[in-house]
């Protein structure tokens, strides 16, 4: 059976409300898929602060909960039929969540798979490419002499960027109303901000993206998912 407080993560990231569901994560584009999913859903949970340091992610104690060492991952100790479950994965826990709580996820068959359709976009697409775009343009690939890396990643960056603005032609949401799909997808567009790519990309050439990401961030649950748990101690 599985056990909470004897579970090793425990020993390391242990829970003051062992009841709520635990959240182990970093402020990341895809770490506060999950904070920003758990407020708007308004589900209890407790966030633990899993930094990306190999000290973190490739401790004993995380990777008896992650075996592919990345952040986000949860434990629901109220999971289906009332038993615990521990989930990694972050497009896999957003479906749960929202199956758990009900919402974000559509209200027909044919929303729901143009939720995941949108969702698996960015699973697939947009954090991946954008990710190589930051890795080669800001943080250590941007040292590769060879140009090619980064103009594929870039060029990536820009056909994905407009098939983002081109979806959003008469939508405020990605795939209709708000959903899962917008708390995955959003938090990537923001980080060309961080990668200080959004020229590279043509991010003004891009009003509804522009305006979409605006609305996003204006949302209260937002900005508290933004922060949790909190980069700094």
């Amino acid at each position: 059976m599985f056990d909470l407080v004897s579970h090793p993560v425990a020993a390391r990231w242990p829970a003051a409300h062992p009841d709520r569901i635990q959240l182990y994560s970093f402020p990341t584009p895809n770490g506060v898929k999950v904070s920003i999913a758990l407020e708007e859903m308004g589900l209890p949970y407790e966030a633990h602060r899993v930094t990306l340091s190999d000290a973190d992610v490739k401790s004993d104690a995380f990777l008896s909960l992650n075996p592919n060492n990345k952040i986000p991952a949860i434990i629901d100790p109220d999971g289906p039929d009332g038993a615990p479950l521990a989930l990694f994965e972050s497009g896999a826990i957003l479906v749960y969540l929202a199956e758990k709580s009900g919402r974000f996820m559509g209200r027909t068959a044919a929303e729901k798979a143009q939720v995941l359709q949108w969702l698996m976009f960015q699973m697939g697409g947009v954090g991946p490419m954008f990710g190589q775009l930051g890795f080669f343009w800001k943080f250590a690939g941007k040292e590769i002499e060879d140009p090619r890396p980064r103009d594929r990643y870039v060029a990536e960056a820009k056909r994905l960027l407009n098939v983002v603005e081109t979806q959003l032609d008469g939508r405020d949401w990605i795939a209709g109303e708000y959903s899962i799909a917008d708390m995955a997808l959003a938090p990537w567009l923001r980080a060309l901000d961080f990668y200080g790519a959004r020229d590279v990309v043509g991010w003004e050439a891009h009003p509804r993206a522009v305006a979409y990401l605006e609305r996003f961030l204006a949302r209260p649950a937002v900005q508290t998912g933004l922060n949790t748990p909190p980069r700094e101690r």
